[in-house]
C-alpha cells in the first residue's frame, strides 16, 4: 500500500477526482455524476481534475435479496416460488423463457490477473463463507448511458469501476458484511490478461483503483481487490447506469431521506447529478434512484466517501423493501424484475444460469436484516500530487480486511461456533518439511535482511528439523502465509502456524506450491514473535459501520439546498 499518506478522511476534507482528462476546469465535472457535459465543479469551485483514460469493457451489478426470520419471510418466498413455477413449470413456453432469460446474461471471466486465490477455509460444519465484489461501471458505451451519463468527452471511452463493494456470506449465514472502496484508492494493479489475449502489466506507480475496469474487464478488479486485501472472490456482479434504472424501476422504489432539501448542481448549472428532493423521505426510483446513487455534490463534505455513505443508506432500505414482499407477489413485477436483472447484468461464469443467480439470492435471504453490516474501507489522504486520493489507512484497513478474511462479523456477535479442526491431522513435526522465505519488501522499502533465516531458527527451536530458507524467491508478500499444496498436507501447514502464533485463516492452499511454503510477510519485518493485532474482534471505527435496520438520513450540504 505504497504512497504518500496524510489526514484522515473525515468530515470537511476536500473532494477528490476520477480519472479522466478534462480540458477547462468549471466546466466539464465528475462524469460519474450527471448533467449537461456531466460538470465536475463543485459550486464552481473544485479545482480541474487529473484524469487517465483506460480500457476495458462490461456492465455491472448491484443486488441484495434477503429476507427476516419472521413470518414476513414467506411473502418473498412465495414470491420466489411463484417466479420459479412461471419460468421453470410451464411446459415448453416456460423452458424457453427460461432459456431467454439465461441468454439475457453477460458474463466473463472470474479473474483476469495471474495469482490463484488461495481456497476458503471450513468452518467446523464444513460451510464456507462466500464473498461476492459489486461494480458499478459509467460506461457511456450506449445510448442510454449516454444520456443518463452525461459529460459527452467521455463518450466511447473505456469504462471505470466507479462502485465497488465486497458482499461477504458469512460459512453460517448468520451475518453479511459489506466492504465498500472508494473510487479513488491508490494502489498498485496487477498484471491483468484480457480475454482477447491483451496484457496489462503491473503498474509501477500507484493508480486509482477505478482503473482496474478498463484492463481488461471486471476480472481485473477482482484480481486488484484480491491483490490488495488478500480476500478470495467468488463471484462478481457488474451493473451500469441504465441497468440501475430498470432494475430500480421494477423493485418500484426504495425510501430515501434528507436532512434539507437538496439540489445537486453546479453554481453555473453544470455539475451534480441532479438530485432533486425535498427534506424527509422520499420514495425513488428510475432515474431518480440513479441520481442518489451518484450524488456526490451536495452530500455532506461531497467526497466520495460521502456518496458511499448514501449508497449504504439505499441498499439498506432497498433490502427492508424487498422484504416486506409488497412489490414482489405479482407475478406480472416478478417477470419485470427478472427480465431487468438477467438484462441488467455482467457476472462471472459461475453466476451464468438464472438458477445460479436464484440459488445465490436464497443464500442471501437467510441473513436477517439486524445482522447486515455496511461498511468502507478505512482511509486517509494522500500528498502532494496525490492530495484528494486516498490510501488504506495502516492498521485499521488490514484488520477489516482480515475481519472479512478470518469470517468476523462486523457487527461484533460472533457466533458460538467450534473452531474447524484439521481434516488431516499433522506428522511429528521433526518429519514436516516446510520452506521459508523472505517476504518482508514493500513498494516503498526492500526485504529485511535475513527474515527468512530468523523465522527458519524459531521453526527449528519448535522441532521442525526440515525447516529450510528459500533464498531463491524474496517477492514482497503483504502479509505472513502459509500454503500447502494438497488436502494431506493441511494439518503439516496447520502445525507451523500454531507453532509461529500465525492466525489460521492466514493458512491457504493453493497449487502455486509444491511443499509446505511460509512466506514471512511486510507485517513481521521485526524480530520476535508474530505480531498478532489486538482487538482482532472490534470493527475499527473508522470503517464508519450501518447497520441494515438504521433508517438514516443524509445530511446536506447548505450550499446545495433549495
Amino acid at each position: 500500500m505504497g504512497g504518500p499518506v496524510g489526514r484522515s478522511s473525515t468530515s470537511g476534507e476536500r473532494t477528490r477526482s476520477r480519472v479522466r482528462h478534462t480540458d477547462r476546469a468549471g466546466e466539464a465535472g465528475d462524469p460519474n455524476e450527471g448533467g449537461d457535459g456531466g460538470g465536475r465543479a463543485s459550486g464552481g469551485e473544485a479545482p480541474p481534475d487529473r484524469r487517465s483514460a483506460s480500457r476495458g469493457r462490461g456492465r455491472s451489478a448491484r443486488s441484495s435479496r434477503r429476507a427476516p426470520k419472521s413470518g414476513k419471510r414467506r411473502a418473498l418466498r412465495w414470491a420466489s416460488s411463484a417466479l420459479a413455477l412461471l419460468i421453470l413449470g410451464a411446459g415448453g413456453a416456460g423452458y424457453l423463457y427460461y432459456e431467454h432469460l439465461n441468454g439475457n446474461i453477460k458474463k466473463g471471466d472470474l479473474t483476469l490477473g495471474d495469482r490463484q486465490m488461495a481456497d476458503h477455509k471450513a468452518n467446523a460444519a464444513g460451510q464456507t463463507p462466500l464473498n461476492i465484489l459489486l461494480i458499478g461501471s459509467d460506461a457511456r458505451d450506449s445510448k442510454a448511458n449516454q444520456k443518463l451519463g452525461g459529460a459527452k468527452e467521455t463518450f466511447g471511452a473505456p469504462p471505470l469501476a466507479d462502485v465497488q463493494m465486497l458482499l461477504h456470506l458469512s460459512a453460517d449465514r448468520s451475518n453479511l458484511s459489506v466492504v465498500s472502496m472508494p473510487r479513488d484508492t491508490m494502489l498498485k494493479m496487477p498484471k491483468c490478461t484480457a480475454p482477447d489475449g491483451e496484457v496489462f502489466p503491473a503498474s509501477t506507480v500507484d493508480v486509482q483503483t477505478n482503473q482496474s475496469l478498463g484492463r481488461g474487464g471486471p476480472g481485473c478488479t477482482v484480481a486488484a481487490w484480491y491483490e490488495l486485501t488478500g480476500i478470495r472472490i467468488d463471484h462478481f456482479m457488474m451493473i451500469d447506469f441504465a441497468g440501475v434504472v430498470s432494475m430500480a424501476d421494477a423493485i418500484g422504489g426504495v425510501p430515501v431521506c434528507v436532512d434539507a432539501n437538496i439540489y445537486s448542481r453546479g453554481a453555473n448549472g453544470r455539475g451534480g447529478s441532479g438530485l432533486k428532493l425535498e427534506k424527509g423521505t422520499t420514495s425513488v426510483k428510475g432515474e431518480q434512484a440513479l441520481q442518489w446513487l451518484r450524488t456526490r455534490y451536495g452530500f455532506e463534505d461531497g467526497s466520495d466517501l460521502a456518496r458511499a455513505k448514501a449508497q449504504h443508506q439505499y441498499m439498506n432500505s432497498m433490502v427492508r423493501q424487498l422484504r416486506k414482499g409488497t412489490k414482489l407477489t405479482d407475478p406480472a413485477k416478478l417477470m419485470n424484475l427478472a427480465e431487468a436483472a438477467t438484462t441488467a447484468l455482467t457476472v462471472d461464469k459461475g453466476l451464468d444460469t438464472v438458477k445460479k443467480l436464484y440459488d445465490l439470492a436464497e443464500e442471501l435471504k437467510k441473513v436477517p436484516t439486524k445482522r447486515i453490516t455496511m461498511s468502507t474501507m478505512p482511509n486517509v489522504y494522500g500528498t502532494g500530487v496525490n492530495a484528494g486520493r486516498v490510501y488504506p489507512k495502516a492498521g485499521d484497513a488490514e484488520q477489516l480486511f482480515r475481519m472479512v478474511r478470518e469470517d468476523m462479523p462486523l457487527d461484533g456477535k460472533a457466533s458460538k461456533r467450534k473452531k474447524a479442526e484439521p481434516k488431516d491431522p499433522s506428522a511429528p513435526v521433526g518429519e514436516i518439511a516446510v520452506s521459508v522465505r523472505n517476504g518482508t519488501a514493500t513498494d516503498a522499502l526492500g526485504p529485511v535482511s535475513g527474515r527468512a533465516g530468523d523465522v527458519e531458527k524459531l521453526l527449528k527451536e519448535s522441532g521442525f528439523a526440515k525447516a529450510t530458507v528459500d533464498s531463491d524467491n524474496v517477492a514482497g508478500s503483504p502479509r505472513t502465509s502459509i500454503l500447502y499444496p494438497s488436502a494431506d498436507l493441511e494439518g503439516d501447514a496447520q502445525a507451523v502456524a500454531k507453532a509461529l502464533g500465525v492466525p489460521l485463516s492466514q493458512v491457504k492452499r493453493s497449487t502455486d506450491v509444491s511443499g509446505i511454503s511460509l512466506a514471512v510477510g511486510a507485517d513481521w519485518r521485526e524480530d520476535g514473535a508474530y505480531p498478532v493485532s489486538k482487538g482482532t474482534e472490534k470493527t475499527p471505527e473508522s470503517a464508519g459501520a450501518q447497520n441494515g435496520e438504521e433508517e438514516g438520513c443524509m445530511k446536506v450540504d447548505p450550499k446545495y439546498s433549495w
